[in-house]
């Protein structure tokens, strides 16, 4: 089943990802990257041992507000910190981590179940 046209035109659509970046929505992105439904970002992340609350802040001040944070650890899936997850539960943020590939498949899900869902991409 082709999800793709339920998703609405102006939504960022995760379509490949591998080679060290993504596309989304037509436009190649290299490196690490935070997916918003309306826009994308380039993440300065290079590795899992990287991604703290403070590298995450964006997440958190997002408009609207971002229920479900999908954390897309590279190419094998890695947990964060217990810290890490409580600090985004304290905030009213599910974080799920899993393998970057996951994360793409259930981010471009949740986007046409019109979820408020977030993707930060480690790339591999």
């Amino acid at each position: 089943m082709d999800i793709t046209p339920f998703i609405p035109a102006d939504r960022q659509l995760i379509q490949a990802y591998g080679d060290g970046g993504f596309r989304i929505s037509g436009i190649r992105h290299e490196g690490a990257v935070l997916v918003f439904p309306g826009r994308t970002l380039a993440w300065d992340v290079a590795a899992f041992s990287a991604v703290t609350a403070d590298s995450l802040a964006l997440v958190l001040e997002a408009e609207p507000k971002v229920e479900i944070l999908l954390l897309g650890s590279g190419g094998r899936m890695l947990l964060p910190s217990p810290d890490l997850r409580r600090h985004f539960r304290a905030q009213g943020v599910v974080l799920e981590a899993m393998d970057t590939g996951a994360a793409c498949r259930t981010y471009n899900v949740l986007l046409a179940e019109e979820r408020r869902v977030a993707a930060a991409l480690l790339p591999f």
